[in-house]
């Protein structure tokens, strides 16, 4: 005879069994209006935020099926962006960002890159917080772990929901991961945080600087005088995201972390988009970064050559 009450099926609600019909593997696409339907039944009751993601965390449980991940993936995406602090403060948990997203990345479940982006994108967003009162404490430490670890998200833009695009379209620019370094932490001196948030505002400007060239210029009738200065940003701005990569992984201060994951950000954007606009524009597996890679303008870039940047923190 067993004791205790048996586990709850998180399919046996009303909005479990919702979930459940909505993410079937047999549909051929997401059906946005009952994605819709499903929002409101979270918000219409008390239980509902819980019970949606308990329904969600089994659908995504060591589930192999690609389309039903992608299909659960959408509607988590709508979830999030229709059901409120309830329903949020729920999914940035570590036991469901960590422990059922995350762990999709696993070689073993071979997602599409889409997909995998996708959910380092969730990531990324959520850590940055919600506009209502909503606790990101435990998703922005999962997000500074896959950072620390050398993830490179996807830039903020290729953020896919609702029926605006659907994800099974996206197909966004795949960055490779970074085999970033490993050493001894870096404690930095009141001197050496000073100077690296003189060096980080120079970065701010090149990416403020890139950015206006980008919006200025049209493909076609470019100022060639722009191109030649947009390639040497380029550069400068790439070598400057490896070393701040590397720091990531190294520093310590919890405020340099975060200034330090905010420019990475910005220029993982704007680099983004130049290579968007310029197919032709190196990769980082091509770029070189050697020291003799060409000095950058002084009035925008700095005096310093690119490959010098932050490179006496790590001393």
């Amino acid at each position: 005879m067993a004791f205790g009450k048996a586990p709850k099926d998180p399919f046996g609600t009303a909005v479990g069994s919702l979930i459940e019909r909505a993410t079937f593997g047999a549909l051929q696409t997401e059906e946005w209006g009952q994605f819709l339907h499903i929002c409101d039944v979270i918000n219409a009751t008390e239980e509902g935020p819980k019970d949606a993601v308990k329904a969600l965390k089994k659908k995504l449980s060591k589930n192999c099926n690609h389309k039903e991940i992608r299909l659960t993936l959408s509607l988590l995406d709508m979830c999030v962006q229709n059901c409120g602090p309830r329903f949020q403060s729920l999914v940035v948990k570590k036991d469901f960002c960590k422990d059922k997203l995350v762990k999709l990345l696993n070689p073993r479940y071979n997602l599409p890159i889409d997909m995998q982006e996708r959910i380092l994108t969730f990531i990324m967003t959520w850590a940055r917080g919600f506009q209502g009162m909503v606790d990101v404490t435990e998703v922005k430490e999962v997000y500074l772990e896959l950072l620390k670890k050398g993830v490179e998200f996807p830039s903020a833009d290729t953020s896919t929901g609702g029926p605006k695009s659907s994800p099974s379209s996206a197909n966004p620019t795949k960055r490779s991961l970074l085999p970033l370094p490993t050493g001894p932490t870096l404690l930095l001196t009141a001197e050496q945080i000073g100077k690296l948030y003189s060096e980080l505002d120079m970065a701010k400007m090149n990416v403020r600087v890139m950015s206006s060239i980008l919006k200025e210029n049209v493909p076609g009738s470019e100022n060639p005088d722009d191109m030649n200065l947009l390639q040497k940003l380029y550069k400068t701005c790439r070598v400057m995201q490896e070393r701040i990569m590397e720091l990531l992984v190294t520093v310590e201060n919890e405020d340099v972390i975060v200034e330090l994951i905010q420019v990475n950000e910005d220029l993982n954007n704007v680099l983004l988009g130049h290579e968007r606009k310029q197919p032709s524009a190196p990769s980082s597996d091509l770029l070189d970064l050697s020291t003799d890679s060409p000095c950058p303008v002084s009035t925008v870039l700095g005096t310093d050559s690119a490959a010098s940047q932050f490179s006496g923190l790590s001393k």
